[in-house]
């Protein structure tokens, strides 16, 4: 089921909502937990089974590890085999199909096999469970002896298929007791707006201009084509992406819970450093807090820096996808930073702003271009139109009809993309704290939102976010 959808808008989530709050106090867990437990299998109902059995796996190791305190080794143990056995499954659904390819690729083998279709929000739900496990073992947190508010920190469905990943010391306290009231629900029903207009009304929008560009024969393409297609790419998946942690944060703010933000605004940034960490900022951290710093972090040689960085990025390229030009995305930005952190980053903070500016936008575009493209090969061929090797030409008829007819659109897509424009697009966002006319005129506008997106909902078709193959 998707956020953005007819069925979701005017059915479940009313229900829900009707649902959650009639009930009493101590049983809208398990309110919360039946719908998501419905929602996953709406669209899972085969693999709603793998998420239960990784939920009771998650809360007895959880369980075992904080009854083991006293004796670490037994603790450490239990900690080991309840990480790899995450990883296993996870690496199993993920990474099975590219195994055998590269198999039957690189040997003299015809091995055959079935590609298993990928769990949704596998990947999100299992580092979710891999941080707490982690968490208990660190002694940051105590075991959660109650397998419903367990459940829900793994499944609740506003972040369950794409985020932002939760970390449980962030809710635990809030899966106990939480906060309601008439002004954190209009918040979060405008946070929620706001995302459903990202994503219905921008990105999709916004996306055909890319799928437009991604259609043209190889030799026939412009340099300005090839830059037009891959900055259409970017603002979607920025506006799908950010849309759908809007929507997410905004429910959780109407089920009486706080999420943390999983964007602000990377495409201000003045660095690839600066980048990562306005871009899914939930992500990060949890690379940061359980790869990362575990293997050293920067308190180490210069040298063990580098191969810090190198493997935390090679698996945050795997993370997204299961093919190689992922991983070579991951190295991507891993040898980016490297280079920023000890070769050329205090010269780039002396240019002036736009420079910088410039300067992260381009190398950004550029790994876009290895994130969209289906191989390797379409990735460099795209790379060289941009920069003019295999370019028709310099710029031609396609790319000005692009860009004459979108015009405005690209326009919505940079004020978005800033915190200043942003607020412009929604200048109302916070009137709630003003007088009743500027509160009547927000009603209005997100009315307004809402409406529109609705009307675009009903002339598309499947319209799923680009998030929920990884």
């Amino acid at each position: 089921m998707l956020f953005s959808s007819i069925t979701f808008l005017f059915m479940f989530l009313p229900v829900t909502l009707a649902v959650y709050y009639l009930a009493a106090p101590q049983m809208r867990n398990l309110v919360m937990l039946a719908a998501s437990l419905f929602f996953y299998a709406w669209g899972e109902p085969v693999y709603i089974i793998l998420m239960l059995l990784s939920i009771l796996m998650n809360y007895y190791c959880g369980l075992d590890i904080d009854g083991k305190r006293e004796n670490p080794q037994f603790a450490r143990r239990s900690l080991v085999f309840g990480v790899l056995a995450n990883v296993a499954v996870l690496a199993f659904f993920k990474y099975y199909g590219l195994v055998m390819e590269t198999v039957n690729g690189v040997f003299p083998v015809d091995i055959p096999y079935r590609v298993l279709p990928l769990p949704i929000g596998i990947s999100f739900y299992t580092f979710q469970a891999l941080s707490y496990i982690i968490d208990v073992y660190r002694g940051e947190v105590r075991a959660q002896k109650k397998l419903i508010h367990f459940s829900l920190y793994i499944c609740m469905f506003p972040q369950l298929i794409a985020g932002p990943i939760v970390r449980y010391i962030d809710i635990e306290e809030q899966l106990m007791q939480r906060s309601f009231g008439i002004v954190k629900f209009g918040r979060g029903a405008m946070f929620f707006i706001r995302g459903l207009a990202k994503k219905v009304v921008i990105a999709n929008s916004i996306g055909s201009v890319y799928e437009e560009v991604t259609r043209l024969p190889v030799g026939t393409v412009s340099v300005l084509t090839a830059w037009v297609g891959c900055i259409a790419y970017a603002f979607q998946i920025y506006f799908d992406f950010s849309g759908y942690s809007d929507m997410a944060v905004g429910l959780g703010k109407m089920f009486g819970f706080e999420f943390r933000r999983n964007f602000h605004y990377p495409y201000v940034s003045k660095s690839i450093t600066e980048f990562w960490r306005r871009w899914h900022i939930s992500l990060s951290t949890w690379f940061r807090e359980y790869v990362y710093i575990p293997l050293g972090g920067n308190r180490c040689s210069g040298q063990r820096n580098m191969l810090n960085l190198i493997l935390v990025w090679a698996l945050t390229g795997l993370w997204h996808g299961a093919e190689w030009n992922f991983l070579l995305w991951g190295l991507y930005y891993g040898a980016l930073l490297i280079l920023e952190k000890f070769v050329w980053g205090t010269l780039m903070e002396r240019l002036p702003g736009f420079v910088q500016h410039i300067y992260a936008f381009v190398l950004v575009m550029v790994g876009w271009v290895f994130f969209f493209s289906p191989s390797l090969g379409a990735a460099l061929d795209h790379i060289g139109m941009m920069f003019g090797m295999g370019a028709s030409a310099l710029a031609d008829r396609q790319a000005v009809f692009l860009l004459t007819t979108h015009w405005l659109l690209f326009v919505l897509c940079i004020l978005g993309s800033s915190s200043r424009g942003w607020s412009l697009l929604c200048a109302f966002t916070e009137s709630y704290k003003k007088g009743r006319t500027q509160r009547i005129m927000s009603c209005v506008v997100y009315m307004g939102m809402f409406l529109v997106s609705v009307a675009f909902l009903v002339t598309e078709t499947f319209n799923p976010f680009l998030y929920f193959r990884f």
